[in-house]
């Protein structure tokens, strides 16, 4: 009695084979081949990170950031406050396109004397408006962390 042909037998047994044969071959070390096939990086290819930089300043309706570093297309440079070491709502935002300094922030709201505010980075999604809900916080690259600089107010 010959049992009948079955696909699924013989496409497990090629599977199977495929495995024992990678096993046989492969000796834990992986090294890919050069290829022409795909350009050199260059330094414009690389990703870079950001930061800002801000001084304590007198309490206002304009907040003052020394500096933005940030490779094109740019970011969104957003004022906001500090409750209890945490960041608060954001008091104003303005589109920064490359590297810049003494970048004015118009504020919705003043800031006051004696407290903490922050300066924090986020990336536009495109539609040129800044929605602290929608755009996403501007990270570096380097660290992984997320670009903020604090800062006080005075009289």
């Amino acid at each position: 009695m010959t049992k009948g042909f079955s696909i699924n037998s013989f496409a497990a047994g090629i599977m199977l084979g495929a495995v024992l044969t990678g096993a046989w071959f492969f000796d834990g070390t992986f090294t890919p081949a050069p290829s022409s096939s795909f350009p050199a990086s260059t330094a414009n290819d690389a990703q870079e990170g950001g930061s800002v930089s801000v001084a304590h300043q007198p309490a206002g309706n304009t907040v003052v950031v020394e500096s933005v570093t940030v490779p094109p297309p740019g970011v969104w440079v957003a004022v906001r406050e500090v409750v209890d070491d945490e960041l608060g709502n954001v008091l104003g935002a303005v589109r920064v396109s490359g590297p810049k300094s003494s970048v004015s922030v118009p504020l919705l709201r003043a800031t006051e004397p004696g407290r903490s505010y922050a300066v924090q980075l986020y990336r536009d999604d495109g539609n040129g408006v800044f929605d602290v809900a929608v755009n996403s916080v501007y990270v570096d690259f380097d660290t992984g962390a997320r670009v903020v600089a604090y800062f006080t107010t005075v009289e």
